[in-house]
């Protein structure tokens, strides 16, 4: 069987993984939160918002639609609600003195970003079997060797060495956390990038 990796396609763009994991402590402690159990809304901590409104990153609107395949039958059903990615362009005010503004202003000069956000997972967890309506953008902050995304039959760790990653996520995947500490990525939504 022959592999091919180009749903996860490494870019040309670095950032410093000391400033990233410094950059969210700061947010923890600016939000009281003691680590992953504190965070709600699917376990996404938002940097950017519909501007002026607070609301468009709580409850489903932190997560966004998505596809799936719950049961055995294979039927596909989607799952909350379309939300406008292209919306979502206003940096929170409370971020903006840590380095993810910086890691921000970099990415939006280069892609055209929807959500970003810093996503959570626990220890010895996984996320559903899906696909989005878009590729993701990946900066690993935190991870460990059984921290694997698998998009349809291909499995890949991403390290938390300062790199950006793209992944196909319009096609089926899922990411799980084997590993026994927390997996903390970057990630945004990409709206102008296509994979060939």
């Amino acid at each position: 069987m022959n592999l091919n990796f180009d749903d996860f396609q490494k870019q040309d763009v670095k950032f410093d993984i000391k400033e990233l994991k410094k950059g969210y402590e700061e947010i923890l402690r600016m939000q009281n939160f003691s680590g992953i159990e504190g965070v709600s809304n699917f376990s996404a901590i938002s940097l950017t918002q519909v501007p002026g409104d607070p609301n468009s990153i709580k409850g489903n609107k932190a997560r966004g639609v998505f596809w799936t395949k719950p049961n055995s039958s294979g039927k596909e059903v989607i799952r909350d609600q379309m939300i406008d990615e292209a919306a979502y362009s206003e940096f929170i005010d409370d971020y903006k003195e840590t380095y993810f503004k910086e890691v921000y202003d970099a990415l939006s000069s280069k892609y055209k970003l929807g959500r970003v956000r810093i996503l959570l997972k626990e220890p010895r967890s996984t996320l559903s079997w899906h696909r989005d309506p878009e590729p993701r953008l990946h900066i690993p902050i935190i991870t460990n060797p059984g921290a694997i995304m698998v998009v349809e039959n291909i499995a890949k760790h991403m390290p938390a060495d300062g790199s950006v990653w793209i992944t196909n996520n319009t096609k089926y995947h899922n990411a799980f956390n084997g590993g026994e500490e927390n997996r903390i990525h970057l990630v945004a939504c990409v709206l102008d990038y296509k994979f060939n």
